[in-house]
């Protein structure tokens, strides 16, 4: 009997992207002698495991299994412990995120809301006995305590589990200590809400209230015995969480941090260590100034160490603001119109680097991610490197062409190395530039390799990548899918193998597949990315029309029939290129889009639209539901399939549903595709295969490919 081979969309959705199995969340302990990370034992197993190499034989050895610890019981997750990993888009179980102390003996995680700790020399873990449900257990850094959360308390526990107490606990309902609120982390990229000091004597802590945030309730239709889901949710100009920060002693000792909360009420960065006094970075809520201050934890007085502004906003960026070891604060800045490195007072480097984010910060040097920017050359398109930066100038770490990121302690540096012509990712252990050790990668081959031109397009050198059938001759034109993201915070058009692999997928049905990194997307330069201040709509569409055009003159391109997909921002610029240049585009999937600015978060849509009281005409050029294009006669219509998970608490399906009645109304025919159960993710292996499936035969029926 044979058994037919399984589909590239199952694959691709049991492997969740061919991700399971491949290691990450690495740390190396501060003597080099070994590096913590974790990994799960095949391509389709979801469940990550604690793993310990050796960095002088390169061994590896499980630290903790999350089916032993559990007993072989299937994980039950808090409504905050899924609401956490919605916002980092952790799609997968087991252990998905841990923490150490500072010699990185010790690391503590979380299990089904239970509190697990692994001894990482001798290879044991074992649970502490205490309230949860926990979330985000983490040691101090002498490794003697855990602080953790629960029922929206700050709690420690001793490393052996005694003395479990709590140091702070909410006064009333909409209050909980250290927690990140909503927007924190959904746009600030900060997921946490305590900070231990370095004498692991006390911590910071947020204390988060949303009572002034509206509510928002999120149904399943498919199953109306269920109550509907309550969530605070901060809608563009409206109220945010009132965030407050104390600093809390072991002893019970409490001290609030005080700044200027009205002038500057987002709280987007705290970082403590030994090299200096706990530092925040605190915003205003246009996003237009900030400051850097140092707190006193004695009185919780703070004293301003820097100021920015910017006339458009301000972006904040990983691993910053911190200390040197010699005291001098470390920050990314945009100056002389490009993304530089500072330390202290003095720039670092120039316009020949676009500085992404600080990996690592030494006595000797800082290590960092940066994109060659405006300086890239054709054949550095979607690159991605580590460099090593001083007052003697930069080196760069990595070399073969990709995409790399990069851990580093103790003399030793973790390189993940992502490329075009191989794939996942390479972890190489390095030390002294040299490899010592290999972290070995059970993902999934695959079996399919792009068939892609990293290019530029148009007069303004618009990143792009082109993938054409495997099997394509080159003799005949094709018709075009667009598939982009195209907006803030993403980049699509990068050097590596994995990240293309839908897009070739949808290339073997039949189509020449252009993806385009248009004005917006990051990695380009700080005026590229901020060309879309007020203007959002228009530049993103614009630039996908540059792109194709361009590219048809050097692509055998069929103009005459061009489809775009996307997800997310993705799918408000599909909405927007079918309903503004229907003259372009003749059919769109559009997934899970933003349609009324009003409903997204505050954080993301007051940055670059502003607030909407203050200019609800820039709110209404920039919607899809107010486009002029649904009810312009003169325009044709273009089909539209829609695509919303009901259960997404980020871009509300509410979206998608005024879409709909706007088009419904307007007279424009449309498919709307409800996904029961989805958020924004789509982790389930059936809804993301199908969902491959049922957009090639809407893209094929709407082009009159069948």
């Amino acid at each position: 009997m044979t058994t037919e081979p399984v589909s590239f969309p199952r694959r691709h959705a049991r492997t969740q992207r061919f991700t399971f199995g491949a290691p990450r969340a690495f740390a190396v302990a501060p003597d080099g002698s070994r590096v913590v990370f974790l990994r799960s034992t095949s391509g389709t197993d979801p469940a990550s495991s604690l793993w310990v190499l050796d960095t002088v034989d390169g061994g590896e050895r499980l630290a903790a299994d999350p089916r032993a610890l559990l007993g072989g019981a299937s994980e039950d997750l808090s409504p905050e412990e899924r609401a956490r990993r919605e916002r980092s888009r952790e799609a997968g179980a087991g252990i998905v995120g841990h923490a150490t102390d500072d010699a990185v003996e010790l690391a503590s995680f979380a299990l089904s809301g239970r509190l697990f700790t692994a001894e990482l020399r001798a290879g044991t873990a074992r649970e502490l006995r205490v309230p949860g449900p926990v979330i985000d257990p983490r040691p101090s850094p002498d490794g003697r305590h855990i602080a953790y959360v629960a029922q929206g308390a700050l709690r420690v526990v001793g490393a052996e589990g005694e003395g479990d107490r709590a140091l702070a606990e909410p006064e009333s309902d909409g209050v909980a200590y250290g927690l990140a609120e909503f927007i924190a982390a959904e746009e600030m990229g900060r997921y946490r809400g305590f900070w231990w000091g370095p004498e692991s004597d006390r911590l910071l802590v947020a204390r988060l209230d949303d009572t002034p945030v509206q509510r928002w309730w999120i149904s399943d239709p498919a199953r109306p015995e269920r109550e509907p889901q309550q969530v605070a949710y901060p809608a563009a100009g409206t109220a945010n969480a009132d965030v407050r920060l104390f600093v809390i002693g072991l002893d019970g000792a409490r001290t609030e941090v005080a700044w200027d909360r009205a002038r500057y009420p987002y709280l987007a960065r705290v970082h403590w260590s030994a090299a200096g006094a706990p530092l925040l970075l605190v915003q205003a809520r246009d996003q237009r100034s900030q400051l850097f201050l140092a707190v006193d934890p004695a009185t919780g007085a703070t004293r301003m160490v820097h100021a920015d502004e910017d006339p458009q906003w301000l972006e904040l960026f990983p691993g910053v603001p911190c200390w040197s070891p010699s005291g001098q604060l470390v920050r990314i800045a945009d100056e002389g119109g490009a993304r530089v490195l500072t330390v202290g007072e003095r720039p670092l480097t120039g316009p020949q680097l676009h500085v992404r984010a600080v990996l690592d910060v030494s006595d000797d040097d800082v290590l960092v991610s940066a994109s060659a920017g405006e300086a890239a050359t054709d054949t550095e398109i979607g690159e991605v490197h580590v460099y090593r930066v001083n007052e003697l100038g930069v080196e760069r770490v990595s070399q073969e062409a990709g995409v790399h990121s990069a851990v580093r302690a103790g003399g030793v540096t973790v390189l993940a190395s992502h490329a075009l012509d191989r794939p996942g990712a390479r972890v190489q252990v390095l030390r002294d530039g040299k490899q010592t050790a290999t972290v070995r990668s059970y993902a999934e081959d695959p079996g399919l390799t792009p068939r892609i031109t990293l290019t530029e397009g148009g007069a303004r050198r618009i990143p792009c990548a082109v993938l054409m059938p495997r099997d394509y001759a080159g003799d005949t034109p094709l018709p075009v899918l667009l598939d982009p993201y195209g907006g803030p915070h993403a980049s699509r058009v990068v050097a590596a193998h994995n990240a293309h692999l839908t897009s070739q997928w949808f290339a073997d049905q039949g189509f020449a597949v252009v993806v385009a990194d248009g004005r917006g997307t990051p990695g380009r330069s700080p005026a590229w990315e901020k060309a879309v201040k007020d203007e959002i709509a228009a530049v993103v569409v614009q630039d996908q029309v540059d792109a194709l055009q361009a590219l048809a003159e050097r692509f055998p391109l069929d103009l005459t029939r061009v489809a775009i997909r996307g997800w997310s921002f993705g799918g408000y610029l599909a909405g927007l290129a079918v309903l503004r240049r229907p003259d372009v585009f003749h059919a769109a999937v559009v997934g899970a889009p933003v349609t009324d600015l009003r409903l997204y978060d505050t954080h993301y849509q007051e940055r670059y639209v502003g607030h909407p009281e203050e200019q609800p005409e820039v709110y209404r050029r920039n919607s899809l539901i107010d486009d002029a294009g649904l009810v312009d006669p003169a325009e044709p219509a273009r089909p539209m399939m829609i695509v919303h998970g009901l259960a997404d608490d980020n871009v509300v399906v509410a979206h998608s549903l005024r879409l709909s009645s706007a088009l419904l109304a307007a007279g424009r025919p449309h498919e709307v595709l409800p996904l029961s159960g989805v958020t924004h993710m789509t982790p389930q292996e059936e809804v993301a295969e199908n969902l491959l499936l049922l957009q090639l035969d809407f893209l094929k029926r709407s082009l009159g490919l069948n």
